[in-house]
């Protein structure tokens, strides 16, 4: 199949954009797993009545059940907030290459 210099740009224009969006796929479910962690240790703190503890490299460190509650809480709406703007990125990059994947289909036609 012989296709110009142009539509040649597009095709590697449309990879970039596919290997972009694989990127972001892989850091959103690696933002949904963590997330998923911090809930679930928001649920577990939030059930307990002793001591609380949390992990600092390789060791546990007794910790106040309200200070670990806020920073679980910060560090949950940080990740809300960076998820929903890798979703933001990915609509915009997916829209983006499915319109040049037309174009370029309809060039190849």
């Amino acid at each position: 199949m012989d296709v110009d210099k142009e539509t040649q740009e597009k095709i590697q224009e449309l990879q970039g954009f596919e290997q972009n969006l694989q990127g972001l796929l892989m850091q959103k479910q690696a933002f949904q797993m963590e997330l998923s962690e911090t809930e679930n240790a928001l649920e577990e703190i939030s059930k307990t009545k002793g001591n609380v503890f949390k992990m600092i490299g390789q060791i546990m460190i007794k910790s106040e059940k309200k200070t670990l509650e806020e920073e679980l809480d910060k560090k949950q709406k940080l990740l809300s907030l960076r998820l929903k703007s890798i979703e933001e990125q990915e609509a915009s990059l997916g829209k983006r290459a499915e319109e040049l994947k037309e174009e370029v289909m309809k060039k190849i036609k």
